[in-house]
């Protein structure tokens, strides 16, 4: 049977005859059905268990068709019968997973395990609206459910059932599966747990819902607000209730396949996904214990089994929890984190590696450092700065257990699904090896002086752009210019990664085109964001943008040079159309603060050229592309720790010295911005960047302001900006999860 035959069979009906939406749910049940083909048939002994809080897995029907090999002859049928697969691709939801870099790169990673065949699944929880949906008001973020859950898609309910146990009560869970499909390889499984007596009719307006009703509230959003003790220990009873959850799971399946427990680490690997799913550590203790084994032993064989992927810098962002909260949720698992703690304590006297420091707070990555077999970085930069400032106490302890695995990305859906242009240029180019083996790329460098090839990949470049271009239009009716520079900034709002910069920036660029210094070629400014809903100066930031945004967009004198763009509701569906369009792509975080980035890598391979300072894995694709492809500023990070260490830096001083500055700042607060905005967020935000500017803003503007018209301005050259493109899209094959995943498995789990 062909596949037009298993589509019509599946349909019902002739594919002529369905609607879209019928046609988006036969090729579903299609992929369901041939995905299931690929799972093992053979249980291989030791398997790897991907735990995390996030999974930004984006739309799975175009993926799935790449990686099952039919995506071209699915959509020549459909077209062969009057049917668009892009108008398809539509009907589907995002499933609401994830909220940034985390959840997309565990994405990426279980995508690149299928890929390379190694038995692993991934582990997290079934958010029934996730992060939140993000609708601009007023120009300030407001925050609503998204709902994304269907009746029929992809998400399996299986029969595994536990029951959890908090603090006077329990919950039964239930285990929903999403398919993993490799490119031209195995399906493993993402498991996501769920509470059965879930209600999603208790979230009222926006957002709020009564945070202590837990048996009903528990798996409703990725991240509850946790500005209250209420959000806190809900956050607690999430964590928990994965890692217990996960733990059984993994026990049950290593006793199935033979363990006796004691060799729990011949059946099992865990990687821990940042500090969220640490308590499963003290859990898989406790059930071994539970099962009769000697605490000690427990302990060895826990530590043996779990490895501990690090993902931040800063210090706030590594979980502590007081060990009363833990206590009022789980008490089961306390002393167990004593007995971890106690045995720190009699090995070593400073204090700063301890699990439970004198105010009786957890420290959890203390945990995952003191009780896994190996800590990694996520970028070269990164471990080195783990290893030789924020963990150096824990380096000094355990040189071995470090190592770094700089991020990838999966090329399948960051090229070949969303830039199909360029990836047919490629294929024409030097074939299709590199879908499998990304290093390939390499081979592109032999057409660095070939204008036709250059002109290919404008002629790419330009088409992706009128791609956005329409699709901005059509969901927030803002018009931009295809030739316009595309200057673009998509990630989590937060001020480490300096979203507040590039405003100034554009305050800057106002006023000088204001002043009559026009730029040669019209700028376009696209930013997309989304604020934690607590987070209140990054709301400030959403708030002056999109401030910026009214004002500029509506100036007669200036919106024929600049334009500013806040795409709303940030997603991977949007990033799939921003990237490959992008000329500019700002990587702008304060050096020593980013561990890595993954946006960095996906515009690199789209062709774009990175702004940016020497932080995360910009470091690393500086060297790959040499100082002529890249725009690198900024102070370095030494010296950027060196400022924090010495509480050396006072952003008044730039205020008061620099001209340029203080007019940028000054805008902020005055009345043009005041007619438009709200005054309590736009002065609480200038204040915040004038006395505290924690992130040092103003110690990099004038460089980058600099740097960024030096950009601008070899725009200029279009061949010459090719060449510079061409060579970025080269290199980008060290970027490949695939690569990541090879090193993980060869370094960390030992998987055949």
């Amino acid at each position: 049977m062909d596949l037009l035959q298993i589509l019509e069979h599946n349909a019902k009906k002739k594919l002529s005859e369905c609607t879209n939406e019928e046609i988006y749910f036969t090729i579903l049940k299609t992929i369901q059905k041939l995905s299931e083909e690929r799972l093992s048939k053979d249980k291989p002994k030791k398997k790897l268990y991907y735990i995390s809080a996030e999974f930004l897995i984006g739309k799975l029907l175009s993926n799935n068709l790449i990686n099952l090999g039919i995506y071209d002859e699915v959509k020549e049928i459909l077209s062969n019968n009057g049917k668009n697969l892009s108008e398809i691709e539509d009907i589907e939801l995002e499933p609401s997973l994830g909220n940034g870099g985390l959840g997309r790169l565990a994405a990426c990673f279980l995508d690149s395990i299928a890929t390379l065949g190694i038995p692993g699944d991934g582990i997290g929880l079934n958010y029934h609206f996730g992060l939140f949906k993000q609708i601009f008001k007023n120009n300030l973020q407001t925050e609503e459910k998204n709902e994304w859950i269907e009746n029929i898609g992809w998400l399996n309910k299986t029969d595994t059932t536990y029951e959890i146990e908090f603090n006077g009560f329990k919950l039964n869970s239930r285990m929903y599966d999403i398919n993993i499909t490799g490119y031209k390889n195995i399906t493993n499984k993402l498991h996501l747990f769920d509470v059965e007596t879930v209600d999603e009719s208790i979230v009222e307006s926006g957002i709020n819902f009564d945070k202590t009703n837990v048996n009903k509230n528990l798996t409703l959003f990725l991240y509850p607000d946790d500005s209250d003790v209420e959000g806190r220990l809900l956050r607690i009873y999430q964590q928990y209730f994965m890692v217990s959850n996960a733990a059984k799971y993994i026990l049950d399946e290593c006793i199935e396949k033979g363990s006796n427990l004691y060799d729990l680490y011949d059946y099992a690997v865990i990687q821990i996904n940042d500090t969220h799913p640490t308590m499963v550590i003290p859990e898989l203790i406790r059930l071994l214990v539970d099962k009769g084994i000697d605490i000690n032993d427990a302990i060895e064989i826990v530590s043996k089994t779990c490895a501990y992927t690090n993902h931040t810098i800063l210090a706030e962002a590594l979980e502590k929890w007081p060990a009363d909260y833990i206590e009022k949720v789980a008490p089961q698992i306390m002393p167990i984190i004593k007995e971890l703690d106690k045995i720190v304590k009699s090995k070593y006297e400073d204090e700063s590696v301890y699990i439970i420091d004198s105010d009786n707070i957890v420290h959890m990555a203390n945990i995952d450092i003191h009780y896994s077999f190996s800590v990694n970085g996520v970028a070269s930069l990164h471990t080195d700065i783990l290893k030789n400032n924020e963990l150096n106490n824990f380096y000094k302890i355990y040189p071995e257990k470090f190592n770094n695995k700089t991020n990838g990305i999966t090329f399948r859906r960051w090229l070949m699904h969303c830039n199909p242009l360029l990836t047919n240029l490629i294929e024409n180019l030097i074939g299709d090896d590199f879908k499998q083996d990304a290093e390939k790329l390499q081979n592109l460098k032999k057409y660095i002086d070939d204008e036709d090839v250059l002109k290919n990949i404008l002629d790419i470049k330009k088409e992706n752009k009128i791609i956005l271009k329409n699709y901005i239009k059509k969901v927030q009716n803002i018009d931009i210019d295809e030739n316009s520079i595309f200057d673009i900034q998509i990630k989590r709002l937060h001020e480490y990664k300096r979203q507040q910069m590039n405003a100034l920036y554009i305050i800057h660029k106002y006023l000088k085109i204001k002043n009559g210094d026009l730029p040669t070629t019209p700028i376009t400014v696209i930013f997309g964001a989304k604020a934690a809903p607590a987070y209140t100066i990054a709301k400030d930031i959403i708030h002056l943008i999109l401030c910026l945004q009214e004002l500029i967009n509506n100036d007669e004198d200036v919106n024929k040079y600049l334009k500013v763009v806040m795409v709303e509701n940030y997603n991977v569906t949007a990033a799939e159309k921003l990237i490959p369009a992008c000329d500019i792509s700002e990587q702008i975080s304060l050096a020593s603060k980013e561990a890595s980035g993954t946006g960095n890598m996906k515009f690199m391979l789209n062709g774009a050229l990175t702004l940016g300072t020497e932080d995360g894995a910009n470091v690393e694709i500086h060297s790959l592309v040499g100082d002529d492809n890249i725009f690198i500023f900024g102070e370095k990070s030494n010296k950027v720790i060196e400022l924090y260490e010495k509480c050396e830096y006072d952003p008044l001083d730039f205020y008061i010295k620099d001209k340029e500055i203080k007019d940028a700042l000054d805008f902020i607060v005055g009345d043009k911005l005041m007619k438009i905005g709200n005054q309590e967020n736009l002065i609480r935000l200038y204040k915040e960047m004038m006395k505290k500017d924690w992130f040092m803003t103003l110690l990099d503007f004038k460089e980058y302001c600099k740097m960024k018209d030096k950009a601008f301005k070899e725009y200029e050259n279009r061949y010459k900006w090719a060449k510079k493109m061409l060579i970025n899209i080269s290199n980008a094959g060290y970027f490949s999860s695939d690569r990541t995943i090879n090193q993980y498995n060869e370094d960390i789990w030992n998987l055949k």
